[in-house]
């Protein structure tokens, strides 16, 4: 049995400003429009898409070395996370909620990639982030958009 998919809308919508990819989110322009008629299997969809690329987009600058340390530091520190995501969507949450207040990834189970080494976790944060657009643009606009132009 699935657990029910929650929208995720973050409050910082960007495809009413014309794009076609949700800088908050990350759905698409029609999936933000459209969410509240969707079955659930129609939002499994979309949620497992998104949490592919905010997986490669997290491994791409940090490990998880210590995966019981990131749990118990995410629950000491109050962060809401969904057990039933890919761990690396927890050090998602987690840079969301206080990468600035991080002192050592260490302390969180995590190490930095050799392309993440000595980049303060403010930065990786922002690249993830921008990782986790570009590769929904990416996606967007190879199998989308051209379905669009010919609907």
């Amino acid at each position: 049995m699935f657990k029910k998919v929650r929208t995720p809308c973050i409050g910082v919508c960007s495809t009413g400003i014309g794009d076609n990819v949700c800088r908050g989110c990350k759905r698409f322009a029609h999936e933000v429009i459209d969410w509240n008629a969707y079955s659930e299997d129609q939002r499994r969809v979309i949620a497992e898409r998104r949490e592919g690329y905010l997986v490669n987009a997290v491994r791409s600058q940090l490990e998880i070395v210590d995966q019981k340390l990131l749990v118990a530091q995410l629950r000491h520190q109050q962060i809401r996370f969904d057990e039933a995501q890919n761990p690396y969507c927890w050090v998602f949450e987690l840079l969301r909620a206080g990468a600035s207040q991080i002192p050592d990834p260490a302390l969180y189970g995590l190490c930095p990639t050799p392309v993440a080494r000595g980049v303060p976790l403010v930065e990786l944060r922002r690249r993830i982030d921008e990782d986790f657009y570009a590769l929904s643009v990416a996606y967007y606009q190879r199998f989308v958009a051209p379905g669009l132009q010919h609907a």
